[in-house]
């Protein structure tokens, strides 16, 4: 079993940065903030290392 290893700067700069879309989105337009949510669970996860 090889085990890959691989920096998770770019899944937390990523998680940031749909962070503050969605933030964004919730300001301005708050019916659509759910359109952001799957990229910032995702990259989260991905930061954490549990996928």
């Amino acid at each position: 079993m090889t085990t890959a290893t691989e920096s998770v700067k770019l899944y937390w700069l990523y998680t940031i940065i749909s962070l503050v879309a969605t933030l964004a989105f919730l300001y301005f337009s708050p019916e659509w903030f759910w359109v952001v949510l799957p990229f910032l669970t995702t990259y989260f996860v991905k930061a954490m290392r549990w996928m």
